[in-house]
């Protein structure tokens, strides 16, 4: 996905590296020329039995028989060599092999093996029962989705077609689930699903008459994560449904058609990977498959949440690795070349090779952005380096949820598949926080802070960098007529933060493309650095439109998150991109106090005269009842365990200045929904009220004092305009109002530019009947010089509209914008979210 940074290491590292590399030992020439005689010698034992057939006139088939036996032989040496193995092993350490051909043969669920892993028949009764629905749901999408984007994808494949989808009678298994309770929010529930599917599928697909293609039987395993977040007090209980597998799910396919060429084993694996890299892509961490159930719920803050945190893993040394490098024909036994392979989901890294040395060191920090703990594993591989082959020292997996409750772990790992052999790392917990006093710039190289960004949509882009140019140089009239009308564009965005670039999908033949994709920098000098977007073509590479982002910018508005849309440089008038970034502070987490036993035992009795400890005086009950016994006015306190949560205000306290990626009104029900460690899923951000223009002592409906939804969204643009020294306010549309009769409702927006707010300074749009979405598109100017105007404020207010005057507010809901906050020479469009904070019942 994308380019990884090099990793970093220590100079006592390249210092030691280099005195290697400087005396060339007799031990390394003697390898260096026993490996070029090995492969002179395998070079030409291949190619001789091609120049003797040319040579004597043979028939190609004498060649393809000899390579037959010649693999027939092969593989059946290495069954014998197995069952030998096997039957040593069985002799030296019975008990661990009988223990482990159990496990592995009599293929028992994980809740044989784990208590907390649950057994779930009920769940495979219901799949069993709903396998049919989900097949024809599946064909749909393959014909309907699947089948537009694979001919657009390719010229040679526009004749595509799947002429026969059958997902099969056997359905999806669920051997084990377990749920998580304690270490997640009470607003939420998590399960771990381990899903094992043997499936029959049939799907035959016509590439190009006669060409045809199909998958006849496949089989996969994994563990899926399924969030039920947040939860709520109204039907259907649920605001949204996310799931994800944590780590790479395996896959084996049978093929059918001409792609049985793929199941040779030349091929099987190469089509497998990049099947399952199309699956990570979608279902593998980061990438996430969401569901929102409720309007309240942002769909891009549940595809693409804040993580959980950062691990910053040193990789130190290793001890008492295997050998595996021999020397004249396996007569002397060497040592071995060890590299270390790290991942943490879809980034990995590969450290430096150190020659010939079973106890390396390589002094290497490498940094990985956590998305779930605990799920998400670090996995680290040794590996001797060969010309041919690299042979395998050993592996590790460790649970980033250690390293977040530890929040330091110092210790040597013991490698399992390997006889023998130790590795030291030193793990680090970074928390994310958004107080811009904790940043510290080092120069080490180090990261000081991480960049999430949510990549959303465009909208207007050009065909072709042809189209805004001749916009650019006045070129109108009849010459566009007389072109030959071209396609929309395919196009991709390619962000990057210095050397870190990375690619989104491809989004083909629109000039309004949804990509919907989340991506992760570290940054190492906030100041110094910018992110650079531009969207490409991929056939020509050419831009369609550039932005850049200095990341200084984020340290002063809200929350530190931009989230609106950009005008894009050189590209059409109207070319926009929407996208959402944020930036956090890395900051190191001290590890827990140490309890002595001996202590912990005598404080086990409270001291008298202290209140007793029940259940409630734990830090999650304490949130609990907080969030029951607060009073109305009083402000929220976010949970403990949180890392950073900003004071939240309660309905009637008051406005609150906002910045441009601050949207919506939180209020005690949104903030609750928070996770411990994450982000809500409930906007973070919010805008306080506006101003009320009637009596303070009028009331609401009863219908909006009962409602407890949401009130609907205004789109806005506001822009100011130095050459008339005018601020422009564009009030565009509504939609989600709350309808206050049966037909709709009858709504306007009244605005004024505060602290002016009399009469004569107060604009409204004109009546939209019976309607819950209606569009204005009304401009509204006011005198105001560019000082003046950062210091106001931006009232907005929709109402609705009677013929007669009663004692109860016609207000459905209202917006205030902190000008201050917002780059109104560049111009702000987006959609806000209307709220009204005043609400008494």
């Amino acid at each position: 996905m994308s380019s990884s940074p090099p990793p970093l290491s220590s100079s006592s590292a390249g210092a030691e590296l280099a005195e290697e590399d400087g005396a060339l030992k007799p031990s390394t020439v003697n390898r260096v020329l026993m490996e070029f005689l090995l492969y002179l010698g395998r070079s030409v034992l291949l190619l001789y039995p091609v120049y003797l057939t040319g040579s004597l006139g043979l028939s190609v088939s004498w060649l393809l028989l000899v390579m037959l036996l010649l693999t027939w032989w092969t593989k059946n040496r290495q069954w014998k060599e197995a069952r030998i193995d096997c039957a040593l092993e069985l002799q030296d350490n019975e008990t661990r092999v009988i223990h482990k051909e159990l496990q592995s043969a009599l293929q028992h669920a994980s809740w044989v093996h784990f208590p907390e892993v649950e057994k779930v028949d009920w769940v495979n009764k219901v799949l069993e029962q709903a396998w049919p629905f989900f097949g024809m749901f599946m064909e749909k999408l393959l014909r309907n989705n699947i089948q537009p984007a694979v001919r657009l994808s390719n010229p040679a494949l526009k004749m595509f077609s799947f002429t026969k989808v059958h997902f099969g009678h056997i359905p999806l298994k669920i051997t084990g689930m377990k749920a998580y309770t304690h270490e997640v929010d009470q607003r939420e529930v998590i399960l771990d699903l381990t899903i094992n599917w043997a499936g029959d599928v049939d799907i035959d697909a016509e590439v190009k008459a006669p060409i045809t293609a199909g998958v006849k039987g496949l089989k996969l395993q994994g563990m899926i994560r399924v969030i039920l977040e947040p939860l709520i007090g109204q039907v259907p209980l649920v605001g949204g449904v996310t799931f994800f597998f944590i780590r790479r799910p395996t896959l084996q396919i049978n093929w059918t058609g001409a792609t049985n060429l793929l199941d040779s084993p030349a091929f099987s694996s190469l089509s497998e990977d990049t099947i399952m890299d199309i699956i990570s892509s979608i279902m593998v961490l980061p990438n996430r498959m969401c569901f929102p159930l409720i309007d309240q719920v942002k769909v891009d803050q549940m595809r693409f949440p804040m993580p959980r945190g950062v691990v910053r893993v040193h990789l130190l040394e290793a001890r008492d690795l295997m050998a595996k490098d021999t020397y004249m024909m396996g007569l002397v036994k060497g040592k071995s070349d060890p590299y270390a392979k790290l991942r943490v989901g879809n980034r990995n890294f590969k450290s430096k090779t150190v020659k010939e040395n079973l106890h390396p060191k390589w002094n290497e920090v490498y940094e990985f952005v956590v998305h779930e703990a605990p799920g998400q594993e670090l996995e680290v591989e040794l590996f001797d380096e060969d010309t041919d082959k690299d042979d395998a020292l050993g592996r590790f997996n460790l649970d980033l949820g250690e390293v977040k409750k530890s929040k330091v772990m110092d210790q040597w790992f013991p490698l399992e598949q390997a006889q023998s052999g130790e590795i030291h790392l030193k793990l680090q917990w970074l928390s994310l926080q958004t107080d811009p006093h904790l940043l510290k710039e080092t120069g080490d190289g180090l990261a000081c802070a991480m960049l999430s960004v949510y990549l959303d949509n465009a909208t207007a882009l050009p065909k072709d960098q042809s189209e805004f140019s001749q916009h650019q140089r006045g070129k109108h009239g009849k010459e566009p007529r007389l072109t030959k009308r071209t396609v929309n564009p395919n196009s991709f965005v390619e962000l990057s933060v210095d050397k870190d670039v990375q690619k989104s999908k491809v989004a083909y033949a629109s000039k309004d493309p949804v990509w919907e994709e989340g991506f992760t920098f570290f940054v190492h000098s906030i100041k110094a650095q910018q992110l650079q977007v531009q969207v490409k073509e991929p056939e020509k590479k050419v831009p369609l439109g550039v932005l850049s982002l200095p990341l200084s910018r984020l340290l002063h508005v809200s929350g530190m998150t931009l989230d609106q849309r950009f005008l894009l440089e050189r590209s059409g008038a109207t070319s926009q991109i929407k996208l959402k970034a944020t930036l956090r502070i890395l900051t190191e987490e001290k590890p827990p106090p140490k309890i002595d036993p001996s202590s912990a035992s005598s404080n086990r009795s409270p001291p008298p005269g202290s209140a007793p400890l029940t259940q409630s005086s734990t830090p999650l009950a304490r949130n609990a009842a907080a969030w029951s016994q607060a009073p109305a006015q009083a402000p929220v306190q976010a949970p403990v365990q949180a890392p950073v949560q900003a004071p939240v205000q309660a309905p009637g306290s008051g406005p609150k200045p906002s910045g441009p990626g601050s949207h919506s009104l939180q209020s005690p029900t949104s903030s609750s929904m928070r996770r411990y460690d994450s982000q809500s899923l409930l906007s973070d951000n919010s805008i306080a009220s506006s101003r009320f223009d009637l009596a303070e002592g009028s009331r609401f409906p009863e219908a909006v004092r009962n409602h407890s939804g949401s009130f609907g969204e205004i789109h806005l643009t506001v822009k100011y305009t130095a050459l008339r020294s005018k601020l422009i306010v564009l009030v565009d549309a509504c939609r989600g109002l709350f309808p206050c009769s049966d037909s709709g409702t009858d709504s306007y927006v009244r605005l004024y530019l505060l602290p002016d707010q009399t009469w004569t300074h107060r604009k409204r749009t004109h009546v939209k009947r019976r309607t819950l979405n209606p569009v204005f598109n009304d401009k509204f100017e006011f005198d105001v010089s560019y000082e003046e105007a950062k210091s106001r404020q931006l009232d907005v207010a929709v109402k609705n509209h009677r013929m007669f005057h009663t004692r109860e507010r016609k207000d459905i809901g209202m917006v205030l914008l902190d000008l201050a906050h917002l780059d109104i020479l560049k111009g702000v469009t987006d959609w806000f979210e209307l709220a009204l904070p005043g609400l008494k019942t």
